[in-house]
């Protein structure tokens, strides 16, 4: 088992949400999927499966260019927030367990949170009000708030700014997908963490720039408190 000094936590830690700290149990891809079929649009799973992280309106628009009406990837968008909206809270658990015990004791220990997501704001806000770790998160980015999404920086550099930090060596972010981890990389992030909860498994994420993949959030105090574990990947030279 590796030893030696443990490292201090990051200042500041970003989450995503969906299949990250919120439950996914597929509401995400069915719901993209369902609103392309009405469309007419074909989309094979792995392409949902490779686009898992990013922005949906981005994708959407990217599907319908050249289908010669400008308002039809946003009709489309409208139609994909909604279906989601119903199966998010079908059942009215979103947290993923654990999820709030750990940012409690994140938080206690100085570190500052924040949430990125490729949902818009409008989801966003039904997510804040779901959760009860919401007043724990100092910043929340979304899709809207940013030029680009995933994989570029743009959601990270946000929070980042917001906490009056330029230096990704204070940074940890965490996700469930290849994007998430991109978009770390391309931010400079010292720790970029992958969790099993989501869309992606192990070995897509340490095939991504990861330097740790763990198996949830809950896990993620242990990575500054004690040395690395059974299930913890060390830190790489990703």
């Amino acid at each position: 088992m590796p030893s030696g000094p443990i490292p201090p936590p990051p200042e500041l830690l970003v989450c995503d949400l969906a299949g990250t700290t919120i439950r996914d149990r597929g509401e995400v891809p069915a719901a993209f999927q369902a609103a392309l079929q009405e469309a007419g649009v074909a989309v094979e799973a792995a392409d949902l499966t490779r686009w898992r992280g990013a922005s949906k309106r981005e994708v959407l628009a990217r599907l319908l260019t050249g289908s010669g009406d400008p308002g039809r990837a946003e009709a489309v968008y409208g139609r994909f927030r909604g279906l989601l909206l119903e199966r998010l809270t079908a059942d009215g658990s979103l947290s993923l367990p654990g999820v709030a015990a750990a940012l409690e004791r994140l938080r206690a220990a100085g570190v500052r949170l924040a949430v990125t997501t490729g949902f818009d704001r409008e989801i966003v806000e039904r997510v804040r009000a779901a959760v009860s770790w919401a007043p724990l998160i100092e910043t929340w980015i979304c899709a809207d708030d940013v030029p680009r999404g995933r994989p570029a920086p743009d959601m990270i550099y946000r929070a980042m700014e917001h906490c009056g930090m330029s230096d990704g060596e204070r940074v940890a972010v965490v996700g469930d997908t290849r994007l998430d981890l991109e978009a770390a990389r391309n931010a400079g992030a010292r720790w970029r963490i992958g969790v099993l909860t989501g869309a992606h498994d192990r070995a897509a994420l340490e095939d991504a720039p990861s330097t740790h993949v763990v198996e949830a959030v809950s896990a993620l105090p242990a990575l500054w408190s004690a040395p690395p574990t059974a299930g913890v990947r060390p830190p790489s030279e990703r």
